[in-house]
């Protein structure tokens, strides 16, 4: 019997190890919203780089919905954003307020 309700469970880690990831972007961009977007750009960064290690770790079946092109294409795209979110909450200096 197929299961075409819109609540179903992953299939394989990869596809758990996505919600957290989504679930952290989720986090982060409400603590952009509220105001401190170091903290938050550093949650989105986080989570870039939780989904960079596992889609390293992960064979290609497990890797699930983290499974987007090649194993190295998808490490290496998620380790420059994650670096770059988290660089830039670092790097840009603060500015007066009026």
């Amino acid at each position: 019997m197929r299961d075409d309700s819109p609540f179903r469970r992953p299939q394989t880690v990869g596809g758990l190890v996505y919600l957290v990831v989504v679930a952290a972007a989720l986090v982060g961009l409400g603590i952009l919203a509220a105001g401190a977007w170091r903290t938050g750009l550093s949650w989105i960064g986080a989570g870039l780089l939780l989904a960079a290690f596992f889609r390293m770790v992960l064979s290609e079946r497990g890797a699930g919905m983290l499974r987007v092109r090649r194993r190295w294409s998808d490490v290496a795209m998620l380790v420059v954003a994650g670096v770059g979110l988290i660089v830039l909450a670092v790097v840009v200096p603060n500015q007066p307020t009026p």
